[in-house]
């Protein structure tokens, strides 16, 4: 049976995960400092973006994002363990998003992927200290008006 504290561990884990999608989704890149370590690793390369720190993470989701029209990063069936003050977890991550193509029609771009977390507890806090992002798969769907004809 798990411990109240463990209880306590695993719930503070997985708000963190979710305020790091509301974050991102609502482009509160400020939020960013209070989810992740100063000393965070964040690897988005599976996906086509870049590894690095936190501030280039930043940098990189502020200019990237405003390219998407609507998006979202629903997460779920999080594997989390949990050891001391220290804790992994893989997380499943599905997150639509609408892109403008060159030729001006809209698309929706399906992907999926898993989180691998790495937590560390600092000042009675939560945090991830590195993400990695595991590709399951990325759809572009064609252009509605496209399917429609």
């Amino acid at each position: 049976m798990l411990s109240l504290q463990e209880i306590s561990d695993r719930m503070e884990i997985e708000d963190l995960m979710v305020r790091y999608s509301h974050a991102v989704d609502t482009h509160q890149w400020e939020l960013l400092d209070e989810i992740f370590t100063a000393d965070a690793h964040i690897d988005y390369t599976a996906m086509g973006g870049p590894a690095g720190d936190l501030a280039s993470t930043k940098t990189f989701l502020a200019a990237v994002m405003p390219n998407f029209s609507a998006f979202q990063h629903m997460i779920a069936n999080s594997a989390i363990r949990v050891e001391g003050d220290h804790a992994t977890a893989r997380t499943m991550c599905h997150n639509p998003m609408v892109v403008t193509g060159a030729d001006g029609h809209q698309r929706l771009m399906l992907c999926g992927l898993w989180y691998h977390d790495t937590f560390v507890r600092v000042d009675d806090q939560w945090r991830i200290r590195q993400r990695i992002e595991e590709k399951s798969y990325m759809f572009v769907a064609p252009p509605a008006d496209a399917v429609m004809s």
